[in-house]
């Protein structure tokens, strides 16, 4: 008898899903319990074990295929060779879940002007809304092209030889194979004029988004829609976190400045538990969370995703180094637990490691701020009226205004800046 089985609901927000891995191929016996197949949700790649035993006979959804929870992909059968012609796979149907709304056409009443209202009629038309906007494919050919023999042409491309940056001697001014032993090397920047490629301008391809990148676009344009950003920066000198780093590893102990920063967070939120809470969009309450959970951003190569260092107050310099080291492993992996990435009371973004001079984040709901951590640069500093070599570090705030006021987002950040300046205390 055949059986359908259909995406299942990995989290509580997943809405469809993505066959990252099929385990078993058409054909095999597959147990119950046994590793079916690998799904990318809306937050992570999850495994999935199969609930009943049989026959894998067929597969609707293939690897890199999304689909709706509860849409079919897979059909299975009890026996091996038992017939699946004219079997309807039960579930959802593919687009049955998410119709596609028709366009709503907007008239534009247009009135004969008159001199009162000739004033007033914009000199342009209205463009459609942002969400109903539709990209138009170029038409046409690019014209330039660089007059060169086949030869020459096979040449230059097997040597890496820039043929705009050498003038032909053939009839016409056409390049030959002569001519590129005064060619120059091909690469980006060359005083050559450039051949065109052979596709026409404003050429794109379009790539649907995975189901965690889906997640990303709609939560963060929420956000910066909807709630009240403002930024507090503030400059830290970071020659002693630096010295503090360099001494620990003389010692042995290797710990990131990140950890020093995850630190200072949780001690920060201690003494400003204002930071450390939430905004609730139904009930229009403040959220004061009870606990410090930490949550850090890791680009990964579907997206971001948010491991959480939960009571981030309660763990000193060394266990936050294995711990942040751990997660941040799993979550590149695809492998963290979603109690390991949901919730959080405040997140940190740090693009220290790309050598970021200065950024702004944009706040993870329903959180009331983010932190933004730069990277460390070198920088002149005036100490006892001299000039003297040093090194900086911006942090910038960004906060919910119906939550947190500029005065205690102030008070926040000076407190980073007195942990971070002084990371002795962080050692404690």
């Amino acid at each position: 008898m055949p059986f359908t089985v259909t995406m299942p609901k990995l989290s509580p927000t997943m809405e469809e899903g993505a066959i990252a891995k099929w385990h078993k191929k058409v054909g095999d016996r597959v147990e119950a319990g046994e590793l079916l197949v690998e799904v990318a949700t809306d937050k992570a790649t999850v495994e999935y074990n199969a609930l009943d035993e049989g026959f894998l006979r067929k597969i609707l959804v293939p690897e890199k295929g999304h689909a709706v929870v509860n849409q079919p992909i897979a059909i299975f059968t009890l026996e091996a060779k038992e017939n699946i012609e004219g079997y309807k796979p039960e579930g959802i149907q593919p687009g049955a879940a998410m119709p596609v709304k028709k366009e709503e056409k907007v008239e534009i009443k247009t009135e004969k002007p008159t001199a009162t209202t000739a004033m007033q009629q914009p000199a342009f038309m209205p463009e459609p809304p942002l969400e109903r906007y539709e990209f138009e494919f170029p038409t046409g050919s690019p014209k330039k092209r660089i007059a060169a023999s086949p030869l020459a042409k096979k040449l230059a491309k097997e040597k890496g030889l820039d043929l705009g940056s050498v003038k032909g001697t053939g009839s016409s001014g056409r390049i030959t194979s002569h001519d590129l032993n005064l060619a120059q090397p091909g690469q980006v920047v060359s005083f050559g004029a450039r051949e065109l490629p052979p596709i026409a301008p404003g050429t794109f391809e379009e790539i649907p988004l995975t189901p965690m990148r889906k997640t990303i676009a709609t939560r963060l344009q929420q956000s910066k829609s909807f709630i009240p950003h403002f930024y507090i920066r503030q400059e830290i000198d970071a020659e002693p976190l630096v010295e503090a780093r360099e001494q620990l590893k003389q010692g042995g102990l290797k710990v990131s400045i990140n950890d020093f920063i995850i630190r200072a967070t949780a001690l920060a939120l201690k003494e400003h538990p204002g930071l450390n809470s939430g905004f609730n969009t139904v009930s229009q309450s403040i959220i004061l969370f009870k606990t410090i959970d930490i949550a850090i951003a890791v680009a990964i190569d579907e997206g971001l995703i948010t491991p959480i260092l939960r009571h981030a107050d309660y763990k000193n310099l060394g266990e936050i180094s294995v711990e942040m080291k751990e997660l941040a492993s799993r979550a590149k992996a695809g492998k963290l637990e979603p109690q390991e990435y949901k919730g959080g009371s405040f997140t940190i973004s740090n693009l220290g490691m790309f050598g970021i001079s200065d950024f702004v984040a944009v706040i993870n709901p329903p959180q009331s701020a983010i932190l933004a951590v730069s990277g460390i640069e070198d920088c002149v500093r005036m100490k006892n009226n001299l000039a003297v070599a040093g090194k900086k570090m911006n942090l910038t705030l960004s906060a919910d205004h119906r939550v947190v006021d500029g005065a205690h987002a102030a008070a926040f950040i000076k407190t980073m800046q007195k942990f971070l300046e002084n990371p002795s205390i962080l050692l404690v």
